[in-house]
């Protein structure tokens, strides 16, 4: 049956900006605004102030709920507009109103957004007013979401985001930070002015003619893709855009160009006693002009820091792992090596040798007879690679070492082992499935379609961010102007396969802190709702290295194991996790 959401909004709606379809149309946009319960909902009266403001019209519907936080009294002067709150209305329903509604708007937002909307939504239930219009609405439609973190992060809602969005409606990602229940996440609703950007950009407005508090906020969040050029002339170039707004009320870090015929000197009077001596005498560059460059003139960048390209420092160093495609980087010996020059060494020499099981007894029982045999363990290991262009990535120094390990030692114990490994260069342990991914999202991804499982140890050091917007160029320098990084939240794999039906009988995460190892080891337990952490201080050389001092938090218990190697790390939970599965057997 076809989806009753998609009303042909897949079609680009919010890759262009809406144009308007009939010529009698009023000049000013029309915006049917949703107000959806919540403690969030009172940020919906700033929003209506910024619509206006904006230049454009908004009627706004609100939700039995909605009308617990704010009243339509509000609203309506804030709008200047009737506020609808009932399908029930026999001076609307006479003309049929809700259709009105739904067809006369340019753009229908509902902000915020709860899950119970969202699911409603997705569904095509159409149980009141703002559910109704939303079904019938043939214009295109934007939800900002506001809920708890566990409500955002469950399954179902992440579904249901997945089929609106899939239906042409254009979801925005919450915010994250602390939430009015005092727990802390995604999940807050966006702030009004981030709420206006996206709807002045689909309608094809001026953001800052709301108001000059929006400079400032994208400044904050450093929107504008064309601010910290090198120079601004301050002239007026008529385009008025948002590069346009920004650059005439947002001062640039570099000074205009300036004649250089202009003394600002000329025409002075010197102070009474000081007499003008002789005009200086020009300087001679003769036998050093090599040594200047005229801006932009430069014949080559200044000599790379050796330092700083690890892998060609230091042998044992890792090198980074290409993207598809790409050559692998080798590395090369150690500036102080005494090894003869161009001595090659081969490329993983070090980390491929490493042995998972070094030092670990075998079993003397037949696989069948092994502790975790017949049982399925998911293991995550390494770092994840989040891709800004296609040559550069955000990433961090985790070497996979101590996920491989724990690997080994669970197929060791007879198990069936999954492996979701990012990108690291060791060999996959024997007996073990092993499947590799780059991104946090590809990670996310792996980890579900590996369940359901009895284990699950979450190793692996994910990325919390990534670059919002991958370039499929490489970012070119911009003088000494860095980039503009807007980051995303990645996906929670954690908390996500806690919160999932086929959560495993056993779950287990990784904290790796630097400060306060075992409290926030206990506070990540808690919220994460695991049942083990494995707490270690990476403050030091943990990372990439070969040995770890772990906790082991339980509930109402925590076992501070001595400093030994990640084998032997390994080794000693699954020991743990075996009589762990025995106990419950």
């Amino acid at each position: 049956m076809a989806h009753a959401w998609t009303n042909n909004r897949c079609n680009t709606l919010f890759e262009q900006r809406i144009e308007p379809e009939r010529e009698d149309k009023a000049n000013s946009p029309r915006i049917l605004l949703v107000v959806g319960g919540g403690i969030a909902a009172y940020k919906s009266c700033e929003l209506v102030r910024l619509i206006k403001k904006g230049g454009a019209e908004v009627t706004c519907v609100l939700t039995e709920g909605g009308a617990q936080f704010v009243t339509p009294m509000s609203l309506a002067a804030l709008s200047g507009n009737q506020v609808h709150t009932t399908l029930w209305d026999l001076k609307d329903e006479a003309e049929i109103g809700h259709i009105q509604l739904s067809r006369e708007a340019d753009l229908v937002v509902v902000c915020p957004a709860t899950a119970n909307m969202l699911a409603k939504m997705a569904a095509g239930i159409a149980d009141d007013l703002a559910t109704t219009l939303l079904l019938a609405t043939n214009q295109p439609v934007m939800a900002v979401p506001a809920m708890n973190v566990k409500m955002w992060q469950h399954e179902s809602t992440g579904r249901n985001v997945e089929t609106l969005r899939a239906s042409g409606i254009k979801v925005m990602e919450p915010d994250m930070g602390d939430m009015a229940c005092g727990e802390f996440g995604p999940g807050r609703l966006p702030e009004p002015e981030a709420v206006w950007i996206e709807i002045a950009q689909a309608l094809g407005l001026d953001p800052g003619a709301a108001s000059t508090d929006i400079a400032a906020y994208l400044a904050r969040r450093n929107s504008d893709e064309d601010f910290g050029e090198e120079v601004y002339d301050g002239e007026d170039t008529g385009g008025g855009g948002l590069g346009d707004f920004l650059a005439n009320i947002i001062p640039r870090s570099a000074k205009s160009k300036q004649v250089e015929d202009d003394d600002e000197f000329e025409g002075m009077e010197l102070p009474e006693g000081i007499v003008e001596g002789p005009d200086l005498p020009e300087p001679d560059h003769s036998g050093s002009e090599h040594l200047f460059a005229k801006k932009g003139k430069a014949s080559a960048a200044p000599p790379t820091d050796r330092e700083a390209i690890n892998h060609e420092v230091n042998a044992k160093q890792t090198a980074p792992q290409p993207f598809e495609g790409e050559a692998a980087a080798a590395p090369v010996n150690p500036i102080d090596s005494p090894a003869e020059a161009g001595a090659p060494i081969a490329a993983g020499s070090d980390l491929d040798s490493y042995d998972p099981l070094a030092g670990q007894p075998g079993f003397d029982q037949d696989i069948e007879h092994r502790p975790l045999y017949g049982k399925h363990v998911l293991v995550t290991a390494g770092p994840t690679h989040e891709p800004i262009d296609p040559v550069r990535y955000l990433a961090n120094r985790s070497s996979g070492k101590q996920g491989y390990s724990i690997a080994a030692a669970a197929a060791a114990a007879g198990a069936k082992v999954t492996l979701v490994s990012g990108p690291v260069n060791l060999r996959t342990p024997l007996g073990v499935d092993r499947i590799d991914v780059e991104s946090a999202e590809d990670m996310a991804k792996a980890v579900r379609k590996a369940m359901p499982a009895d284990v699950a140890i979450m190793v692996a050091a994910v990325a919390d961010w990534r670059p919002r917007d991958f370039k499929g160029e490489k970012i070119k320098k911009r003088g000494s102007a860095p980039p503009a990084l807007i980051l995303s939240e990645n996906p929670d794999i954690l908390a996500s396969v806690a919160a999932s039906a086929d959560r495993p009988d056993l779950l287990i995460g990784f904290a790796a802190e630097t400060n306060d190892v075992v409290e926030n080891a206990r506070k990540k337990r808690k919220s994460k709702g695991v049942d083990w952490i494995v707490a270690n201080d990476v403050s030091g050389d943990v990372m990439g290295g070969d040995d770890n001092k772990v906790h082991l938090v339980r509930e109402g218990k925590v076992e501070h194991w001595d400093a030994m190697t990640k084998q032997d790390v390994a080794m000693k939970l699954v020991t743990q996790i075996s009589e762990r599965l025995t106990e419950d057997a």
